[in-house]
């Protein structure tokens, strides 16, 4: 009760001091231009001020999201005549909107809330180090496995699952550095399939081939050995893991039905619709017809929800117009600006811009992510299920490895595979059959 209401007067605060900031901003405002401060833009500050208020204010993440959000949102209003957030939202002119990666977030976060909750309730964790390594070995054939799950799962799903599973086979003792790892696991399992992640399915939608992105493992491979490794010796020191499974133990193989029927659905639904989330839930409402569904699980997952949804809309609202000239160097930083900003629209800006090589690019925006745990969806689900990794200090103390393997496997990947970029997609592919045409009677 006492977060709440402290979290509450954190908002509050904020709040009182953006309505008191704002109208002297308006007040100096030039027409329909955004009030920039040294050059750089009040959205961007407003976002790293709220990024830096999640690290700070830990335990409060959900205020300082929505309070984020309302200031970024009245500085758009106040400055910007023709800004609309319901246009942003619903789309409109030509733009597609944000509601579609909003809503499947929404519901990829509450219905993996409740196929952890059934996962946890079929008994099969608590039998699981019987067949898993008693040393650090077994710490690193879970996160193997997480990998492999993401390569054909929304990632988010992949880390719920390797969470639930850690919570039990550690005895609900894990150390941020084996969560950190968590998160690199199902982030670099999804980076070289267009099933496996957002952004590399915004690829595939887009007309990038699938196969363009499949060397993206070459990293991912590296980076999970490396990490892997460093963050079980870590878990090992920590809380080593159970060897032998509680007696009497009896799998309920309905609940398991029901975790294979939610990633069935999500796959297909994925795969058809670009929705996972609507098969997650169609699973989720026919399931509660046979078994006993915890929908207790969304009101403990409604703060990290919430969370998130507005830290994904403020990053969303981020003006980014322009990047650098496509190269393996601006690849790489974008690995770096990945765990800060949400790695969709920089896709989709890449998307736009072209020159790029789709797998690089998959592993950097997909991979970075982990480097903090509001750096991915994949983190802040896990987050739900640990509250004690949201903090972004303790994340990149205890999980350096994270970072240092994004950097070792980015560069194994170049030396193997090169930097090959693909022609630039489809505008301006586009614009450029259309100069050609034009051209060509002329000359």
């Amino acid at each position: 009760m006492n977060k709440t209401h402290s979290g509450r007067n954190i908002s509050a605060w904020l709040f009182l001091l953006s309505t008191l900031i704002f109208p002297t901003f308006a007040m100096a405002a030039d027409g329909n231009h955004m009030l920039t401060v040294a050059g750089i833009r009040l959205e961007f500050i407003l976002f790293a001020a709220t990024l830096l208020g999640v690290a700070l204010f830990h335990n409060y993440t959900m205020w300082v999201s929505i309070a984020g959000l309302t200031a970024v949102v009245a500085s758009k209003y106040l400055f910007l005549d023709d800004f609309s957030l319901a246009q942003h939202i619903l789309g409109g002119e030509g733009h597609e909107g944000e509601w579609r990666v909003l809503l499947n977030l929404l519901g990829l976060l509450f219905g993996f809330a409740i196929l952890a909750k059934h996962f946890e309730e079929s008994e099969l964790p608590k039998i699981l180090p019987k067949y898993l390594p008693d040393d650090w070995k077994g710490g690193f054939v879970l996160l193997i496995m997480i990998f492999v799950i993401s390569a054909f799962l929304d990632n988010i799903a992949a880390a719920m699952i390797g969470g639930a599973i850690a919570f039990v086979v550690f005895n609900k003792r894990v150390h941020i550095g084996y969560l950190a790892a968590i998160v690199a696991a199902s982030n670099a399992g999804g980076s070289g399939s267009v099933v496996g992640d957002t952004t590399t399915t915004l690829m595939w939608i887009d007309g990038v081939n699938p196969l363009n992105v499949v060397h993206a493992y070459i990293a991912a491979g590296t980076a999970l050995v490396l990490f892997g490794v460093i963050a079980s010796i870590q878990q090992d020191k920590y809380q080593r893991i159970i060897k032998d499974a509680p007696l009497g133990i009896v799998v309920e193989w309905k609940k398991l039905g029901v975790v294979g029927l939610i990633l069935i659905s999500a796959i297909l639904t994925n795969y058809f619709f670009d929705f996972p989330a609507m098969g997650v839930w169609i699973a989720i409402i026919i399931s509660a017809l046979v078994v006993k569904t915890p929908w207790s699980e969304l009101k403990n997952a409604l703060g990290g929800t919430v969370f998130l949804m507005g830290l994904v809309t403020c990053a969303s609202l981020m003006p980014v117009d322009e990047l650098p000239k496509a190269s393996w160097l601006t690849t790489f930083f974008l690995g770096f600006v990945s765990a800060v900003f949400d790695n969709i629209p920089l896709t989709k800006l890449c998307l736009e811009q072209g020159g790029y090589d789709w797998g690089v690019l998959a592993y950097a925006v997909g991979f970075g992510g982990s480097m903090l745990w509001f750096g991915s969806s994949a983190g802040v689900a896990l987050s739900n299920m640990y509250p004690e990794a949201r903090s972004a200090v303790t994340w990149v103390r205890q999980g350096w490895h994270v970072a240092a393997s994004y950097i070792i496997g980015f560069f194994v990947l170049l030396a193997l595979s090169g930097w090959a970029p693909h022609a630039p997609h489809k505008a301006s592919q586009n614009n450029l059959v259309k100069q050609e045409t034009v051209a060509k009677p002329n000359a």
